[in-house]
């Protein structure tokens, strides 16, 4: 028996299916192992040893590694076949250690699709672990562990904020800096004039541009009634041009611009297009059939293989026709495109969206859709519009009219869905020469607007763009600011609280080299170096770590400990102030002579004046659950009543659940349907509609996150 491990459960099912009897398929569920908690300051590090990390099985992973060491027994030959990545290169090293397999002599597959064609030829070509890749990304577990843990630590202990690190700080002080920008912001003035101007059977609305050829700008309403007042009656037409514009498609998707145009597209955050691409790359059953239908989405390169470009063309000519094949798109330039991986693309473009529909839920539907038309467009011509521009002049004064037609759709044959609409309203036939009668003259008063706060979509950007973190961080530093209560997602927008505000600004003042967005670069391009070879891992720890340690003394030194504020009321038992405090349930009142004295003011629910229980006689109070405030009766939990702000009964009925039509059967009970579900706790995960009678949870491979 050959034994292959992989990371995700899911993989072993679809893997499973296209190797015969003579393998077992098995998953290592992640990351077995970390590092621990104990030895000098509870790094997991020995500094002092040459930065030696400490490593020690997960408690929850004890199970599933006594399992592997019962099948690596048991196997002829073991295949380490985990994710193509560093972070999977690393998994695959701690396996080896572990279950004791020679890292010399161990095979180790690589594949950037979970297809029979692929596995089969990792098969035949098996590598053994790539050292560099594992000493690349154990020197980052480890510079994020010393920074991680000593930073939290001192902000734990300065003005209680939960952690702080290398990446994660970078990316808030983005948003709070946006924050700034936008409270700081003066609105300006400006006014713009438009005008219908007239011929015969032809009208046209023109907008002023240029007095004298010089851009006209309009600061109050005294200088555009001026202006209004000196438009002749007549204008006549300067210019009347007309040229091709064509636009080029898109490349495909790498995991920046795939979780970018997802949230645009969809509201996707990045967290969620994560996890629903991380199904799609895994594996669905089509047709009967187990297949991954995209390729890897943690990537940072838009290169194509021949074999998909070759396929592509052929789909592209016998559909659309030969006009709609384009020139195959050039990669850009960029250092820190490690090009490991292809872009993020379909594994069979046979696989069109209307053949897999009836196979993936809805968001996945969606998803590979917008993979699927993204690859291919990237593959077609160029979209032609014709663009006529009109200028018209009368005392000096130029105003400008244009218009888009489409001459050939290229591209946005599949892809013009997901771009904006241009404005194509057709501009009248009119000549050169020709005299036009000045009609209505409008004149509008305007503010000009700060810049927007920033989404999920446009971090992601920033942090591609600025070489900051990689494809497997984009999503988890953003859950991460969310998760510390550091950032708020209001209407798709990500706003600081106080308590990052805080956090990024003394970050800022004690720490300025680790706030700055090119050492953060620069260390991601470090760790590349590391992955080639180029670079000593020894070198960069000491490095960091002498600097590092300079800051941390004397931010511990000059940092002021936040006091807690007070409340104008003493404590009943002490006599010392009250003050507000924050715990794991929320804000409360508490001694500020704790742990001296642990008085807790307790929250009294407010008596609703002049009204009763109607069940029990009680008096009604205010409360806040969980979906918000509410009167209910003051007995409870003998009197469970309850009534809205309004006075409208409430009751505890739980709601039918509703089992969509494309729901799968549960594999556990048979009779159930898998349905998306949410936790006391607020998360979201898939569960049998069966329950409390099935208790089965469909478990997803967690997201590997920064310290």
């Amino acid at each position: 028996m050959k034994l292959i491990i992989v990371e995700s459960p899911h993989k072993c099912e679809t893997i499973g299916k296209f190797l015969g009897k003579d393998y077992k398929v098995m998953a290592s569920k992640g990351h077995i192992r970390d590092l621990t908690n104990h030895g000098k300051m509870g790094l997991g590090v020995d500094i002092e040893n040459s930065f030696k990390p400490q490593y020690e099985v997960s408690p929850d992973k004890a199970p599933v590694v006594k399992e592997l060491q019962s099948a690596v027994s048991k196997a002829d030959e073991v295949y380490l076949a985990t994710d193509p990545d560093r972070e999977g290169e690393a998994i695959s090293w701690h396996l080896a250690q572990v279950l004791n397999l020679d890292v010399a002599t161990t095979k180790r597959l690589e594949f950037h699709e979970i297809t029979k064609p692929a596995i089969t030829k990792a098969l035949a070509n098996p590598r053994i672990i790539d050292m560099n890749l594992v000493e690349s990304q154990e020197t980052r577990r480890i510079i994020d562990r010393l920074m991680g843990f000593r930073l939290s630590a001192l902000l734990q202990k300065k003005i209680k904020s939960k952690s702080a690190g290398r990446v994660q700080s970078v990316v808030l002080k983005f948003i709070v800096d946006r924050e700034k920008e936008i409270k700081e912001f003066v609105p300006e003035e400006f006014w713009t004039i438009d005008a219908i101007f007239n011929q015969d059977d032809k009208s046209v609305k023109a907008d002023l541009a240029s007095y004298k050829g010089k851009t006209v700008k309009i600061t109050n309403g005294d200088e555009a009634t001026k202006i209004v007042s000196e438009l002749p009656d007549k204008f006549t037409v300067k210019s009347l041009k007309s040229e091709i514009r064509k636009r080029e498609a898109k490349p495909p998707f790498i995991t920046s611009t795939l979780q970018q145009e997802a949230f645009t597209q969809f509201h996707f955050s990045t967290k969620k297009t994560a996890s629903v691409a991380q199904k799609l790359y895994e594996g669905e059953e089509i047709n009967g059939s187990s297949t991954g239908l995209i390729t890897y989405m943690r990537t940072d390169s838009t290169r194509l293989s021949d074999e998909f470009k070759d396929a592509a063309k052929d789909h592209i000519i016998t559909t659309y026709g030969e006009e709609f094949l384009g020139t195959v798109h050039m990669q850009k330039s960029n250092k820190n495109v490690q090009d490991a991986h292809e872009a993020i693309r379909p594994t069979d473009i046979s696989l069109t969206p209307e053949v897999v529909k009836p196979f993936l839920a809805h968001d996945e539907y969606q998803l590979y859709s917008l993979i699927y038309e993204r690859a291919l467009a990237s593959l077609m011509s160029a979209r032609k519009d014709k663009v006529t521009s009109l200028v018209l002049t009368g005392n000096e004064y130029d105003f400008t009219a244009s218009s888009t037609s489409p001459v050939f759709p290229g591209y946005c044959k599949i892809y013009g869905k997901y771009e904006e609409k241009e404005d194509t309203n057709n501009l009248p036939d009119v000549q050169e020469g020709q005299v036009m009668d000045k009609g209505e003259v409008n004149k509008t008063q305007h503010f000009t607007k700060p810049k927007p706060r920033y989404n999920e979509g446009k971090v992601v950007k920033l942090m591609q763009e600025n070489g900051i973190g990689r494809p497997s961080t984009y999503a988890t530093t953003i859950t991460t600011l969310l998760g510390r209560d550091y950032v708020e997602s209001q209407k798709g927008s990500l706003v600081p609280t106080e308590q990052g505000i805080m956090t990024s600004d003394r970050l800022e003042e004690y720490f300025p080299k680790y706030m700055d967005v090119n050492y953060t670069a620069g260390m991601e391009t470090a760790l590349d170096q590391i992955a080639e070879g180029k670079t000593d891992k020894l070198k960069l720890l000491n490095d960091f770590w002498g600097e590092f340690q300079t800051f941390y003394a004397d931010a511990d030194k000059k940092m002021e400990k936040v006091q807690p504020k007070e409340v104008g009321r003493n404590c009943p038992k002490c006599g010392s102030p009250l003050v507000m405090r924050h715990g794991k349930y929320g804000d409360f009142v508490g001694c500020s002579n704790y742990p001296e004295c642990n008085y807790i003011e307790k929250n009294k629910p407010e008596v609703v004046e002049g009204h009763v229980c109607p069940k029990c006689g009680a008096p009604l109070v205010k409360r806040v659950g969980k979906k918000g405030a509410f009167v209910g009766c003051s007995n409870y939990p003998k009197c469970n009543y309850m009534e809205s702000l309004d006075g409208k009964e409430l009751t505890n009925e739980k709601k039918p659940v509703v089992i969509p039509a494309d729901a799968p059967l549960c594999p556990s009970c048979h009779t159930g349907h898998l349905i998306e579900k949410k936790s006391r706790w607020g998360k979201t995960f898939i569960g049998c509609s069966n329950y409390p009678k099935c208790h089965y949870i469909q478990k997803d491979v967690k997201d590997k996150k920064e310290e």
